[in-house]
C-alpha cells in the first residue's frame, strides 16, 4: 500500500520522515535518514504546537476515505505538481520514496516540489492554498 506523504498524526501507522525548517515565509523540509514511528516519538506528544508544524508525516494512503483521492489518483499530488514551483533540481534524500503515492503517481516532478510542502503554514501563497483545496 502506498504511503501518503501528507498524513496527519492521528492516522494509523503514521511515521515521521521529515522535520520542518526554513522560515515562516519559506518553510523547507529536512528529510530524516530513516522514518520514525510517530506514536513512539516523545517529542511529538509533548510539543506545545501541532505536530504538523514541526514534522512531515507519512501514513498508508486512505484512498477513498481521503478528500483528495478521486478514486484513482491523489489530486493533492496532481495540484502540487501543477501549481507549485520547483524548489530543488535534484531529488531529496527521501526515505519513503519507494512507496510514496506522490512519487508513484507523479514521479520526479512531485519530489522537486516536496520540500516546500508543509501541512501547517502561517503564510501560505495563493498557489499553496489552491493546491491544498480538495477537489469538489
Amino acid at each position: 500500500m502506498p504511503l501518503c506523504p501528507s498524513a496527519q498524526p492521528e492516522m494509523e501507522g503514521s511515521v515521521i520522515f521529515g522535520v520542518v525548517g526554513g522560515s515562516v515565509e519559506q518553510p523547507r523540509v529536512g528529510y530524516l535518514t530513516e522514518p520514525r514511528p510517530f506514536a513512539e516519538e516523545p517529542l511529538a506528544r509533548s510539543l506545545p504546537v501541532h505536530p504538523t508544524e514541526v514534522f512531515r508525516l507519512a501514513a498508508p494512503c486512505a484512498g477513498s476515505a481521503c478528500r483528495h483521492f478521486d478514486g484513482t489518483n491523489c489530486q493533492l499530488a496532481t495540484r502540487t505538481v501543477q501549481l507549485l514551483p520547483i524548489v530543488t533540481i535534484g531529488l531529496p534524500a527521501c526515505v519513503i520514496r519507494a512507496t510514496c503515492r506522490w512519487w508513484l503517481q507523479e514521479g520526479r516532478e512531485a519530489c522537486k516540489r516536496c520540500p516546500q510542502v508543509v501541512t501547517w503554514m502561517y503564510q501560505p501563497t495563493d498557489e499553496q492554498l489552491r493546491a491544498a483545496e480538495p477537489s469538489p
